[in-house]
């Protein structure tokens, strides 16, 4: 065992849960797991069993109690968020916590607080900023290469509708789904957004309307630097997850297509066909994950504030909830409605 690795508890054994704990037990660099913990106490066993973790838990509080532990991935649902982690943050353990941090504003700068007086390393889980093609695309601006950014166009669109009782705990498409594109908006533009313009409408599955959800979206922001965004969702696309970026400036374009199984193209006499999508986003970001966990990781050894910070994790809430209010009142929103700009 690497004397040095950092004892890790996990919370929450779901879809999530279940790629950091598997990057935590077999791939990351100077980290272990000592306890897994979640209230599906069948499910929490089989996980551990399979990544030969030695304790599991249904009580999160077990974990924050076990003195081996220094490390915390929250991979819970969204409402446990806020109480994980102010008790984390009070016993001294580092976090790091899934997207979004919480739904309300006001919690996520209690979060803040707590976190600056207690002095715990602090990381948001926007895992597609660590993708490295959108990486690359980031490089390209910040260097120039694309000149001044004019416009970002961010396509994002599930392969299947998620289950009715995940849409009703998920607080909403632009809160669950698109919070990672307004991030990769932020992500992409060395400026804030400040103005949000958005519709949606219910075109895939009525069980979004049943539960006050949209199920597709269009969203305009505008930068602060007077550049634009638009952002297209839907929660299926039939031809599996369609992942696309593009970034056009003075001086050129930078564009992400979708990763596919392969880059084979056959050409026949009925046209010219190539391999559909990566199906989810399990397997499209898989080394994002990996490379996000290591990074957080680093962060704790070296005690050093890591790229996603409480304020990204809030600001994205922020744009998610003006766009809510835009498609409630038929109009744009500025973002200082939410909170003021850092």
């Amino acid at each position: 065992m690497n004397e040095s690795a950092i004892p890790f508890g996990v919370i929450g054994a779901g879809r999530i849960g279940k790629i950091h704990a598997a990057n935590l037990a077999n791939r990351i660099r100077d980290a272990r797991i000592v306890v897994l913990s979640d209230s599906a106490k069948d499910e929490c066993e089989r996980l551990a069993g399979q990544l030969n973790i030695a304790k599991t838990t249904p009580d999160y509080r077990a974990v924050l109690r076990d003195p081996e532990v220094q490390a915390i991935a929250i991979c819970s649902s969204t409402n446990s968020h806020f109480d994980i982690i102010m008790a984390a943050a009070d016993a001294g353990k580092h976090i790091f916590c899934e997207k979004p941090i919480d739904l309300s504003i006001e919690n996520i700068k209690t979060i803040d607080k707590k976190i600056r007086a207690t002095g715990v390393t602090f990381m948001v889980g926007f895992n597609r900023r660590f993708d490295a093609n959108f990486a690359k695309i980031r490089d390209l601006v910040r260097s120039g290469a694309v000149g001044d950014p004019h416009v970002v166009k961010i396509t994002s669109r599930d392969p299947a509708p998620p289950s009715e009782k995940y849409i009703r705990s998920s607080g909403g498409l632009f809160l669950d789904m698109t919070i990672h594109d307004f991030d990769m908006a932020r992500y992409l533009i060395d400026s804030e957004i400040v103005e949000v313009y958005a519709q949606g409408r219910v075109l895939v599955d009525p069980v979004f309307a049943k539960a006050g959800d949209i199920d597709t979206a269009t969203v305009m922001l505008n930068y602060e630097n007077g550049a634009l965004a638009v952002i297209d969702n839907s929660r299926r696309a039939v031809y599996g997850y369609d992942q696309r970026v593009e970034v056009f400036g003075s001086k050129g374009m930078a564009t992400v297509t979708n990763k596919t199984p392969d880059n084979h193209i056959y050409s026949n006499t009925d046209g010219i066909h190539s391999a559909l999508p990566l199906n989810f986003f399990m397997e499209r970001y898989v080394d994002s994950f990996l490379t996000e966990m290591q990074i957080f990781v680093d962060c704790v050894k070296k005690k050093v504030e890591p790229p996603v910070t409480t304020w990204d994790g809030l600001a994205s809430v922020a744009i998610a909830l003006a766009a809510n209010r835009s498609i409630e009142e038929h109009r744009p929103v500025q973002v200082a409605e939410f909170v003021e700009r850092r």
